[in-house]
């Protein structure tokens, strides 16, 4: 499913299918952005939003206080930063945003949705609509809590104690 372009990685996944893009998840200490954690997960990822032109997507309305709370989730969790960047390829070109890295939002047990940060561009300009089960789950997100987390804690709370960590 992963097609390398140019420094654009390209990656579509149907919504609520096994997230396979990368085997290990790895938060990066958001303060520092010098510390990181990565594990194996032990917990099932499905995909949302990993949105691609030429297929089909659900659109419609989503509640504005999901838009705002899923934007204040991205500000305080830093996941799967890569090198390259994804660019938007159902925008023009010249106006189409980047993206770096995914958002983890827990879910039932042993569930995860895996997004790709442009997930809150692809709702707002886009009219995609997630899945119910996604808008539920950010709604559900303690930002109070993951707001707090400092490292060497992350803002998601199935992070296993063996995570190998890089200190500066």
């Amino acid at each position: 499913m992963k097609e390398q372009v140019s420094d654009d990685a390209r990656v579509f996944y149907e919504d609520l299918t096994a997230y396979e893009y990368l085997a290990e998840d790895a938060f990066t200490d958001r303060e520092s952005g010098f510390h990181a954690l990565w594990y194996r997960p032990a917990y099932t990822r499905l995909s949302v939003g990993w949105l691609e032109a030429g297929k089909p997507y659900r659109t419609g309305p989503v509640p504005p206080a999901f838009t705002e709370k899923l934007r204040a989730v991205q500000r305080i969790q830093w996941m799967n930063q890569c090198l390259g960047v994804h660019v938007c390829d159902l925008c023009p070109p010249a106006a189409a945003p980047e993206g770096n890295g995914e958002v983890r939002i827990p879910g039932p047990p042993g569930i995860a949705y895996a997004a790709p940060f442009l997930i809150t561009h692809y709702i707002t300009e886009h009219g995609y609509q997630p899945p119910r089960v996604f808008l539920d789950a950010v709604l559900s997100v303690d930002l109070a809590a993951w707001g707090a987390a400092r490292w060497p804690e992350v803002p998601f709370p199935w992070v296993p104690d063996d995570a190998e960590r890089m200190e500066e």
